[in-house]
């Protein structure tokens, strides 16, 4: 498993990551919240370990919001010296899978990690269908609707709005873009992407009256309702 540790107390996060890596796991560390954010919203894991109290102005529950308000379904198990039930019914309502309180044994930490990642891929579904507001698409018969009205997308603006739709409320810069769609892995200095996202608003915003993709200036473009 591809795991990432979010844990500032340094000798809990080694013995962690230690016993994690000598079980065969790959552990990615972050020792504060701000780190932690960073790799969990742009890397993909199996499982996320996240300590409950975090330095640096971003804690736990702040990091948990944030994911699953992004449409991120990892798995998480928050660890926390807070044991009353209010903070345990915090955690779970932030979108956390499980909860363990400090101290802990690593058997049952490690046993509580599998059995999340088993039931992860237990319930997972293939996505068939992305919405935003009243924009959505099919996946499988490629059809794009918005309001219920159909819009007809060549492949290429199909491709560009799945892209936004997967990242809506991220920002979507030029190189992703370039990387994503159109497959390329360098800048062939073209106003390609201009043009592609013009034609694009002028078929899922233009006739509805109020914008869905928009310009973060100096930065690219974002999705959002």
């Amino acid at each position: 498993m591809r795991i990432l540790l979010v844990e500032d107390d340094q000798t809990v996060r080694i013995f962690i990551a230690k016993g994690l890596s000598e079980s065969g796991h790959l552990v990615e560390q972050a020792e504060n919240g701000k780190d932690g954010l960073s790799l969990a919203t742009n890397e993909n894991f199996d499982i996320i370990i996240l300590d409950r109290m975090l330095p640096g102005g971003v804690d736990g529950i702040h990091i948990l919001e944030t994911l699953r308000r992004q449409g991120n379904v990892t798995p998480v198990l928050l660890l926390s010296a807070l044991a009353d039930v209010d903070e345990k019914v915090a955690g779970l309502k932030a979108g956390a899978d499980d909860y363990v309180t400090k101290p802990f044994s690593f058997s049952e930490l490690q046993a509580r990690l599998e059995a999340l990642v088993r039931r992860n891929r237990n319930e997972a579904q293939p996505q068939t269908r992305l919405v935003v507001g009243d924009l959505e698409i099919d996946l499988l018969s490629r059809g794009v609707k918005r309001a219920g009205q159909k819009i007809d997308l060549q492949p290429r603006e199909f491709r560009l709005l799945e892209f936004l739709m997967r990242h809506a409320g991220q920002v979507v810069t030029r190189t992703m873009l370039l990387e994503g769609v159109w497959d390329y892995h360098f800048d062939p200095q073209t106003n390609v992407i201009d043009v592609h996202v013009s034609r694009l608003r002028q078929k899922i915003d233009k006739p509805f009256g109020r914008p869905l993709v928009h310009t973060i200036r100096n930065a690219g473009y974002m999705l959002q309702e």
